[in-house]
């Protein structure tokens, strides 16, 4: 069960490769280790933004920012011992950001606070976000059990792929009160997010591993959710001149009496129950110096995909769904300490909450260089182009996103 560090942290697990090996802080008492990793990034962005709605002149807006990327700033406190044949792990994680909403130069937020403020709010920008805290037991022969919150499993593997996870990608503006920015979420993918879980996890069969689990089910179509939601996913992992990687998922979740529906349990009004789901197929491969991922996903209402949060805007609210579907393709070449990439995503969504026969459509590009400047520190530049189609206002957006900095971790 003892892996690397890196790897012990869902979000660090995929910058292993771009950034060398990881280091961190490690204690053992007896027989309970403690392990002690994180990460820490900064970035200057710079984005334009050009948009027409129904024909009608061009609006443009450009800004700048100093802002996390894709991460926010990580600590990571994992406990890990063996006790009657189980190996057990615990998992604490703590993710603040570098932003704050005061605008005054040097003070912190004074939302809750002082003149102008909202009595009894905090400011978003200055909470820290609590992304792990499950614990684990299991071994190789029957497999491991978690409970707790942790990285889900439907969308995991194709963010853990994604380049821009090192730095900022697209939308840099959606995120700032999150403390991140969306990388390529909303585009050839959606977010999987931190989620409460009870999960189960097979043994490894040279290669094999399956994973499946029930969630804290979300009231995204109704009041009354009896049951909780499902995800799973299956993966098989080879080794070789060309290792790589192929996984499929699915998620489901269903209501019992979806908005639109008074659902008061008599004739006159009986439940209307409403399920939301999706599937996903992905694989990557490397040879040599070069890197690819494929991907593609679809879902009936489980959200709006060109946002990228599960199960927002999966329904009208009159049991109408949203049809969603994206696919995502990478390209790297590692040179030396530089890997130089690209990526391609689409996001498409049709009818439920946009209404009948509309379509929005997010597609975006980003090229990146990712230099391991030492084993601690990695120096980043991208540019992000992306382009935002509407039918339900007549509108198209277009963005570039350029932004140079860097991440450490430990």
């Amino acid at each position: 069960m003892k892996k690397s560090l890196l790897a012990q942290s869902v979000a660090l697990a995929c910058l292993a490769a771009a950034a060398g090996g990881a280091q961190a802080v490690s204690f053992t008492q007896n027989d309970v280790t403690l392990d002690i990793n994180g990460t820490i990034n900064g970035f200057y962005v710079n984005r334009e933004s050009k948009t027409t709605v129904a024909g009608g002149p061009e609006t443009k807006t450009q800004n700048s920012a100093l802002t996390n990327g894709l991460l926010p700033g990580w600590i990571n406190f994992v406990v890990t011992t063996k006790a009657a044949d189980q190996d057990i792990k615990a998992h604490f994680s703590f993710a603040p950001g570098i932003n704050d909403s005061s605008s005054v130069v040097g003070l912190p937020s004074t939302v809750g606070t002082g003149a102008g403020a909202v009595p009894g709010a905090s400011s978003p920008y200055s909470q820290i976000d609590v992304r792990n805290v499950y614990f684990q037991f299991g071994n190789n022969d029957w497999g491991t059990l978690k409970f707790g919150r942790d990285i889900g499993l439907f969308g995991q593997n194709i963010i853990l792929s994604d380049m821009t996870l090192l730095g900022v990608g697209g939308t840099s503006n959606a995120g700032i009160p999150f403390n991140t920015t969306f990388g390529m979420i909303g585009h050839g993918y959606m977010y999987t997010g931190f989620q409460a879980q009870i999960t189960y996890t097979t043994p490894n069969f040279d290669g094999l591993q399956a994973s499946a689990g029930i969630f804290q089910p979300s009231s995204f179509a109704g009041d009354q959710t009896k049951t909780p939601g499902f995800q799973a996913k299956v993966d098989y992992d080879w080794k070789g001149m060309a290792p790589g990687k192929v996984w499929g998922g699915l998620i489901t979740q269903s209501t019992s009496c979806s908005k639109g529906s008074v659902c008061d349990g008599t004739g006159t009004n009986p439940a209307k129950s409403f399920t939301a789901s999706g599937y996903e197929i992905g694989a990557k491969a490397s040879m040599n110096n070069f890197g690819a991922v494929a991907y593609a996903f679809t879902g009936k209402g489980l959200g709006l995909s060109t946002v990228g949060a599960q199960f927002f805007g999966g329904s009208d609210g009159l049991g109408n769904k949203t049809d969603s579907k994206g696919y995502f393709l990478q390209g790297t070449y590692q040179y030396n300490k530089t890997k130089f990439g690209i990526n391609f995503g689409q996001n498409k969504d049709n009818d439920g909450i946009l209404g009948a026969g509309n379509e929005r459509k997010n597609k975006a590009y980003t090229l990146g260089v990712y230099h391991s400047l030492n084993k601690f520190v990695t120096l980043v530049g991208e540019l992000n182009q992306e382009k935002i189609t509407s039918t339900v206002d007549d509108s198209e957006t277009k963005n570039r996103t350029l932004s140079a900095g860097a991440i450490l971790f430990f």
